[in-house]
């Protein structure tokens, strides 16, 4: 009974992993094209193009505490089907919109919807998963995103070079339907009522989570720097690789990371695995900021030591991100699963967010991306102090699980 208990595997979750697969595939496919779209179909500048990408990531952030709410007080599944339907459309209207108002105003629905799918999917695995492998399970359900980071961008670099942006947009629309079809699938269990309590801030935003919350935002500043404008960075000071294969190396130490850290957090380990994730982090950002001057030097070396980095983030974040969803799990009743889902994804979106404003100002305004990366190096150092001497402890003394 507890082997069957304890099943990691099941038809629901295959489903889900594959819905998870899809949704993110179609949103890494268009990330690292979309800066050149701007800039050559609206002769967008720098600044411009991180204020267009990060109104998609604030859109999604303010929607992220009533998410929460809303799947820990109404049915789950409909509320997942319906975002992730919406969020498939609008790449559609991507195709066809000519005006920069009009896309804007795609980017923000297009955030709400994200905010909303995505909080809502991690919210019914996590109802799925056995308590006793919740870890290594929220390991392989982000192991699916890390999958779709590494075939998303690098296809959507390649068909860049290929294809025109309508053919880009119509394959996340196709990724997208196939989504929604595996999602319509998942069998969720019955969600038992819960007592309609009155409105605080506890119901949007779990209160106990908010120092790892904070140190979480500190880290996401500079991924979503990475994320964004790598290639541009790339293009800037020479490399001599693909600027796809960062995006292939970068998944491949996410997928990695993923098979042990789940384990390893399961085993009660999650400071100490957030931790020793800060740590390769802090040295990953300073060394990309570094190639700056070090293809003065050697741009052979150089080259290979980008797609070193790339690994070395991937693992530092593969070993973070199931982690982290756990410690926001574990400091909420199982009433709150969603609320808690919602504020881990928030702190990771509004670093996101300000990693994609600051990460074009700070490039226009001091001659290059590298001066973004050396501050993001700063920021994980900070975010790794901040852990060790209050996020981590308050977690330990406060935990339920």
């Amino acid at each position: 009974m507890k082997m069957a208990k304890d099943k990691l595997l099941s038809p629901g979750f295959c489903y889900i992993l594959a819905a998870n697969f899809l949704l993110f595939f179609a949103f890494y496919l268009i990330l690292p094209v979309l800066p050149f779209y701007l800039a050559e179909e609206f002769r967008a500048g720098k600044s411009l193009i991180g204020f267009i990408l990060s109104c998609y990531t604030i859109a999604c952030l303010c929607v992220r505490p009533f998410s929460g709410y809303l799947l820990d007080t109404f049915s789950r599944k409909p509320l997942y089907l319906l975002s992730f339907v919406v969020f498939t459309l609008i790449f559609g209207g991507y195709m066809v919109v000519t005006l920069l108002g009009l896309f804007i105003a795609l980017r923000v629905l297009h955030g709400v919807a994200f905010g909303m799918v995505t909080v809502a999917g991690s919210t019914i695995v996590i109802d799925i998963l056995p308590s006793s492998r919740r870890g290594e399970g929220l390991g392989y359900y982000g192991l699916a995103n890390n999958i779709a980071m590494s075939f998303g961008p690098m296809t959507g670099m390649f068909m860049y070079a290929a294809c025109p942006y309508e053919v880009i947009f119509a394959c996340s629309l196709l990724s997208g339907a196939l989504g929604v079809a595996m999602a319509s699938l998942v069998k969720t269990p019955c969600k038992q009522p819960v007592e309609r309590q009155p409105l605080s801030l506890d119901r949007f935003f779990l209160v106990k989570g908010l120092s790892a919350g904070f140190s979480l935002l500190l880290l996401s500043v500079p991924y979503g720097m990475t994320t964004t404008y790598v290639a541009m960075y790339a293009g800037e000071i020479g490399i001599r690789v693909s600027s796809g294969l960062y995006f292939t190396c970068m998944a491949v130490g996410l997928a990695v990371s993923r098979l042990f850290s789940g384990r390893q957090v399961d085993k009660g380990r999650i400071t100490q695995v957030i931790s020793g994730g800060m740590f390769l982090a802090c040295a990953s950002f300073f060394a990309l900021a570094a190639c700056k001057p070090l293809m003065q030097w050697s741009p052979a070396f150089t080259s290979y030591l980008f797609l070193f980095i790339a690994l070395s983030q991937g693992v530092a974040f593969g070993t973070m991100f199931p982690a982290f969803n756990t410690l926001f799990v574990n400091l909420a009743p199982n009433s709150q699963r969603g609320t808690a889902t919602s504020t881990y994804l928030t702190s990771w979106d509004v670093g996101i967010g300000i990693g994609l404003m600051a990460g074009g100002s700070i490039a226009e305004a001091f001659g290059g991306f590298s001066h973004a990366y050396l501050l993001g190096g700063c920021l994980t150092v900070i975010s790794a102090v901040f852990f060790l001497l209050k996020a981590g402890p308050y977690f330990n003394r406060h935990k339920l699980r």
